[in-house]
């Protein structure tokens, strides 16, 4: 199988994952409903956002949408740059790391620009798939669907502890999905293991250029 064949099935594989379990959270959970999984510690809460990974909004119709345009064109160059990786032959680790970033932008533009046209708005009551009276919202204005929740630490913060002392402690609060955990688990393996990846793309960027120069002087 070739890097581009492994990269397109990795993308596949996990688009496939990600908007499968957010249909069934859709399509089978209310807003703000609970599943336990594994005690208290994972648990399946449903609930949407308009904006970026873990939550993070940008306030307004307007700031929605182009929080949208800009996954869009960030899929795009991420594409690119992928294409050329795979032409330098880089380190398959790294383009494995960009193929889980890239599925991971994809699968939340998905939500953004199709969700809010497809489904009904899940406010007390399970959402139905093309309902009759039209979706909750129009294109490009969707809501991202979350349902992973690992809230592993309860408890309150110190009272000595400055500005939170005796306030709730959660730790992992924020509720995400598979999305942004392939986004997550990409940007990491990058991080952890960048001079490895690069010093390859930089080799085979300059093996490139010296048999270029040599094709070109005869």
């Amino acid at each position: 199988m070739s890097p581009t064949q492994k990269s397109i099935l990795i993308v596949i594989l996990i688009l496939v994952a990600d908007q499968v379990s957010k249909v069934l959270v859709k399509t089978n959970m209310t807003m703000g409903q609970e599943v336990h999984v594994i005690g208290n510690w994972f648990l399946l809460h449903f609930t949407e956002n308009n904006g970026m990974a873990f939550g993070i909004n940008m306030p307004g119709n307007y700031g929605k949408i182009v929080l949208t345009l800009f996954r869009v064109l960030a899929v795009i160059a991420i594409t690119f740059y992928l294409r050329y990786l795979i032409t330098r032959d880089s380190h398959m680790g790294l383009l494995i790391a960009i193929s889980f970033i890239l599925a991971g932008a994809v699968g939340n533009i998905i939500d953004s620009v199709f969700y809010g046209v497809i489904f009904e708005d899940s406010w007390g009551r399970v959402a139905t798939m093309f309902p009759e009276g039209g979706g909750y919202s129009t294109i490009l204005q969707g809501r991202v669907v979350d349902m992973l929740y690992f809230p592993v630490i309860r408890g309150n913060w110190p009272e000595w502890f400055p500005w939170l002392g005796g306030s709730q402690l959660i730790f992992f609060r924020p509720v995400f999905n598979i999305a942004d955990s392939s986004i997550t688990v990409g940007v990491f393996i990058v991080l952890v293991f960048q001079k490895r990846f690069f010093a390859l793309v930089e080799e085979n960027t300059g093996e490139n250029k010296e048999s270029q120069e040599i094709k070109s002087t005869k």
